[in-house]
């Protein structure tokens, strides 16, 4: 590793830490979070309220250098209040495209189950093309792109399930749930010193021009064949389960999609980069299958008549499927 890339990984370590210290309790979903911006991806957070799932991404984005938008998803949120509108200027007699809060860097969507999936969808072409269609126009979404929706998994009264499609352009989704009690009581001495001193504790932001510059570090980080190979077969035994188990095809309705297979090379090479080593291992590739194949996994009435989650199929998966 270069002194460049090792001044990089000392930066995005650091930032860890920081996030760390205002969203105490959840350091899996301060890691999630560093590894879909390193891998230029969007991640979907389920959790009970009050887990600081808006406050992460909050602190996130005032330690990177970049624009920052929430949007709290609602039954009577349009598309146009997302991706903007064109706007009649009588003293032109012309349209101007006013847009919308779509176009900043960092985009939390609060909530985003609570709006029906025609609101849900003005999401999917700026997620998957990096782009956003108005009219005639198309128009680039910036470099730095970033979206995390949350959820609620205990209200589904109101809610409209997110489609198979829109899932699909989640890297990961992330499953969080309470703290401990030591990390709970952690919190509330954090609150109540922050309510004390009235200040910000946040540090010196990191650039986009680092940000890039990591990315390209961990594209750049090597990945043996035999890695290559893992992934793609963890991929396929979700689709032709029965080459390893009858058991396993019979818990399988629809396998994962090619955007898996991606999310979980550019994930585990995050994964990798982000932990200080020189090469992606089968560690890193088991670390974060979960999230990325929980909403991919379509299981079938057999699978649930056993009571059985997505998680606990990807476990057998990683059972059945040797390491290269």
């Amino acid at each position: 590793m270069s002194a460049n890339e090792s001044t990089l990984l000392a930066g995005f370590q650091q930032l860890q830490q920081q996030i760390n210290q205002q969203i105490i309790g959840q350091p899996k979903l301060t890691e999630r979070m560093l590894i879909a911006l390193l891998a230029d991806g969007h991640i979907l957070v389920e959790g009970p309220p009050g887990l600081a799932k808006t406050k992460a991404i909050k602190t996130l984005s005032e330690l990177i250098e970049g624009s920052f938008h929430r949007i709290q998803f609602t039954p009577d949120l349009l598309p146009s209040d997302i991706t903007g509108t064109e706007i009649y200027r009588p003293e032109t007699g012309l349209f101007e495209f006013q847009s919308g809060p779509i176009f900043h860097n960092l985009l939390l969507a609060d909530e985003i189950n609570r709006a029906p999936a025609k609101v849900q969808a003005a999401l999917l072409e700026a997620m998957a093309e990096g782009q956003v269609s108005v009219g005639k126009r198309s128009l680039p979404m910036a470099p730095l792109f970033m979206v995390m929706a949350t959820q609620n998994p205990l209200e589904q009264e109101g809610t409209y399930p997110l489609p198979e499609a829109q899932l699909d352009r989640f890297m990961m989704h992330l499953e969080v749930d309470y703290p401990e009690a030591e990390a709970e009581r952690q919190i509330l001495d954090l609150v109540e010193n922050e309510a004390r001193q009235n200040e910000s504790t946040i540090g010196v932001q990191m650039t986009q021009t680092q940000l890039f510059a990591a990315r390209q570090a961990v594209l750049n980080l090597y990945m043996a064949d035999s890695i290559k190979d893992y992934i793609v077969q963890l991929v396929i035994a979700t689709r032709q389960g029965e080459k390893y188990s009858q058991e396993l095809a019979d818990w399988i309705a629809v396998g994962v999609s090619p955007r898996a297979t991606i999310a979980l090379s550019l994930g585990a090479r995050a994964h990798a980069w982000l932990n200080g080593q020189e090469f992606v291992t089968p560690d890193n590739v088991q670390a974060i299958i979960h999230d990325v194949f929980r909403h991919r996994l379509l299981l079938n009435f057999e699978a649930q008549a056993q009571n059985l989650s997505e998680d606990d199929v990807t476990d057998k998966i990683l059972q059945l499927v040797p390491i290269a």
